[in-house]
């Protein structure tokens, strides 16, 4: 009954936004995909339903909707409500760095802060004309790797992963920035089937860190990501303490490994009480991004 009368009662895009709002506050969502917010993640949706850009004008929110469309806003909202499905994969496509990726569910939705750092290219860390390649360690869809690549215009990157599934999506969108000829994929155990004797300017990272105690009382949204990019054993070190060990022998001599954490962070420091960890501070926010570079890690790791 709730969804009949949103269609008959609710007429402009605005109403429906606001409607969604409330029913996604209601309902205690849960906005970790790219919003933080049950406003910013209507509008989002709604917008993208009707094949209409973010940016649209504030006038345009008041444009009345056909009874179709307010049909299918009802659908796409009741989706978002009942399914717990985040918007990004309801909507197929979401932005990183600026760029648009497609994603879907052989991959982790893209929001890593390590956005940031690739707008930046890598700067202070290194100077991005001396980065010539880049490896970007469990890609997923590839967004880290591919940023990478179009804010590097002279660099080679390549993205590695475990999952076929994931790198499947990533060359969707590494062809999606017609980024082939710079791009390559690799299916991968993190190091494993890359040739040690290619040495990389920038290894970047966003690995699987998530403790099994965070696994364990995620909302439902999460768990329509594939469990193998969130999951990293009891404490959430099980990958980023392979990645560590063995970066330096595929970095050049100026090179440098750039990896997230997150909320895996403390239990890091304490593994490793000896190491003088680098979390970088973030403007737009973010944490649990460190830094190391070859020589850092030959003395640590």
């Amino acid at each position: 009954m709730e969804l009949d009368r949103a269609q008959k009662e609710l007429l402009t895009i605005r109403d429906f936004i606001r409607w969604a709002s409330s029913r996604f506050n209601e309902n205690r969502l849960c906005f970790g995909h790219g919003t933080d917010n049950a406003r910013d993640e209507a509008e989002r949706l709604i917008l993208n339903a009707l094949h209409l850009q973010s940016e649209c004008c504030d006038d345009l929110l008041d444009s009345r909707l056909t009874a179709d469309e307010r049909k299918l806003l009802s659908v796409v909202i009741a989706t978002r409500v009942h399914d717990r499905i985040p918007a990004a994969y309801i909507n197929g496509k979401t932005w990183f760095a600026g760029l648009e990726f497609k994603v879907d569910e052989r991959a982790l939705i893209p929001r890593s802060p390590l956005a940031e750092v690739v707008e930046q290219g890598f700067q202070p860390w290194i100077d991005p004309n001396n980065v010539k390649r880049v490896l970007d360690l469990c890609t997923g869809g590839g967004c880290i790797g591919i940023a990478s690549a179009v804010y590097l215009p002279d660099s080679e990157v390549h993205l590695s992963d475990i999952s076929e599934d994931a790198l499947q999506l990533a060359r969707i969108n590494v062809d999606a920035h017609q980024l082939a000829d710079r791009v390559s994929l690799f299916q991968s155990d993190l190091y494993a089937a890359l040739n040690v004797d290619v040495k990389y300017d920038v290894i970047v990272s966003n690995p699987p860190y998530v403790d099994q105690d965070d696994f364990d009382s995620m909302p439902p949204e999460y768990r329509h990501e594939p469990e193998l990019g969130l999951r990293a054993g009891r404490d959430g070190l099980d990958i980023v303490k392979r990645i560590l060990v063995e970066a330096a022998d595929f970095l050049t001599p100026d090179g440098i490994l750039l990896a997230e954490v997150g909320n895996s962070a403390a239990a890091l420091e304490k593994l490793y009480p000896a190491v003088p960890f680098t979390w970088l501070e973030l403007a737009r926010g973010g944490h649990g991004v460190f830094v190391f570079s070859k020589r850092e890690l030959e003395q640590y790791f």
